[in-house]
């Protein structure tokens, strides 16, 4: 019988973390976390909270990914750490959310250079491609690591060129805009808006859990997937870092505020608008197309790490055999990365990218505690495991990640009560299926 290979380099690994972060947040969320806070030096703290969170989530699922590497992620710690049924319903959350918002964003980016009509239109574009992508990772492992590293190393070539194109060759720049507000956003303007600031930041950041979903597929994973988790986000920590300083840079805050979201949906980009600073309006089409590409790239690692959860539920029993079963001609689980394509097509026809964004980031934040907290179990009840990594600051550091993704939460649910009682209402909904799958494999 086939079964996964273990065919992805530790610079595959790198990429996969760095590729699945980079999509299209950091392109576009400036504009709503400054809508949010009012003021620069607030958007920026909430951008270093958001890294923080992520970076410190990382250090703990580095220590889970090296005392059990295999294909699954956060269904295999959850599972291990609080029985079958969270682990399963995690799965109900998983990629297809992030799949979804990556086809809108990419769509939405290509709608700004030329007429969707000949493909049907913003929606069946979505549709088409995540439908190739999902192909394309059907081909094999090796294939879909070189894919997803040639992906991220171009993409990373863009966004520094952005960034250094406006410190060195941008006009009108000046640091002055870091000290511009919105009328009476002068200093901090509350706890509940600076929690909505770091949950858009969170989004950019969204993606660094991926890696955990293919430790089936990595060649010495005990050691490549702490050094790619530590690896990949502190590059990230620096690529944001810069970009949004060059953002406020290039920009009065009265043109990030009305760049492209929810409140100003035709509007530019505020990555668009600050590379014009020195491209010019005639690199619009330039970096639109550098925009797709750049959400094509995350959305392609989502959908080959994302097809390992489900793929791992089906090889415990948990989910429907056909999606635990490997191709004898690539040794990828192809049922299950089709499936998981149906899902995300069916999310993407669903909502606008905010609206995806914010379920996405909701739901999974519960699952990032509640894995965070599956250390503390391992560490009492397998003190006898080997750990070729563990995770820095502990006990304080997972802790307070615990309780920040808690309060973070808790803020979510008030201030944003639809978007949380969706979330929430899909993943209780997998109860009952969990149950139905549990009791079919018991038989």
């Amino acid at each position: 019988m086939s079964k996964l290979v273990r065919g992805l380099t530790l610079t595959d690994s790198i990429a996969i973390v760095v590729g699945t972060i980079i999509g299209t947040g950091v392109f576009l969320k400036t504009a709503t976390m400054a809508q949010t806070m009012g003021n620069p030096t607030w958007v920026l703290i909430a951008w270093i909270v958001g890294g923080a969170l992520s970076l410190t989530g990382a250090l703990a699922y580095a220590e889970l990914g090296s005392i059990m590497p295999d294909a699954g992620g956060e269904y295999v710690y959850l599972k291990e750490g609080y029985g079958e049924m969270w682990g399963f319903l995690y799965v109900w959350i998983g990629s297809p959310g992030s799949i979804a918002a990556y086809a809108v964003g990419a769509v939405t980016f290509m709608s700004g250079m030329v007429s969707l009509d000949f493909l049907g239109g913003k929606t069946v574009t979505a549709v088409l491609i995540i439908t190739i992508f999902s192909l394309l990772n059907c081909l094999s492992v090796a294939f879909g690591g070189k894919l997803n590293s040639f992906m991220t190393g171009l993409k990373l070539v863009l966004i520094m060129s952005i960034t250094f194109g406006i410190f060195f060759f941008a006009k009108d720049v000046s640091w002055s805009h870091f000290g511009e507000s919105t009328p009476g956003a002068e200093g901090f303007i509350g706890w509940s808006a600076f929690g909505s600031a770091v949950l858009a930041a969170l989004w950019a950041y969204d993606g660094w859990n991926n890696l955990s979903m293919m430790a089936g597929e990595i060649k010495d994973a005990k050691r490549n997937i702490p050094l790619s988790f530590g690896i990949g986000l502190l590059i990230i920590l620096g690529i944001y870092g810069l970009t949004n300083v060059a953002y406020f840079y290039a920009l009065p805050f009265s043109e990030i505020l009305t760049s492209n979201s929810s409140l100003y949906p035709d509007a530019l980009p505020v990555a668009t608008k600050a590379a014009l600073t020195f491209l010019g309006t005639s690199g619009v089409t330039i970096l639109s197309s550098a925009f797709v590409f750049s959400a094509l790239g995350a959305m392609n690692g989502s959908i080959m790490t994302g097809a390992r959860v489900p793929y791992a539920m089906a090889t415990d029993g948990l989910f429907f055999k056909q999606l635990g079963r490997v191709s004898a001609r690539s040794n990828v689980p192809v049922a299950s990365i089709m499936v998981q394509a149906c899902i995300s097509i069916m999310l993407a026809l669903s909502g606008t990218f905010d609206q995806l964004t914010d379920y996405v980031v909701f739901s999974s934040w519960i699952f990032y505690a509640m894995v965070t907290g599956v250390v503390f179990t391992m560490r009492k009840r397998r003190p006898d495991l080997k750990r070729e990594y563990k995770t820095f600051g502990y006990p304080v550091l997972p802790a307070v990640f615990i309780i920040l993704g808690v309060l973070l939460l808790i803020n979510t649910v008030y201030t944003s009560p639809r978007s949380s009682l969706i979330g929430l209402s899909f993943i209780l909904a997998g109860v009952p299926v969990f149950y139905f799958f549990k009791k079919s494999s018991d038989r």
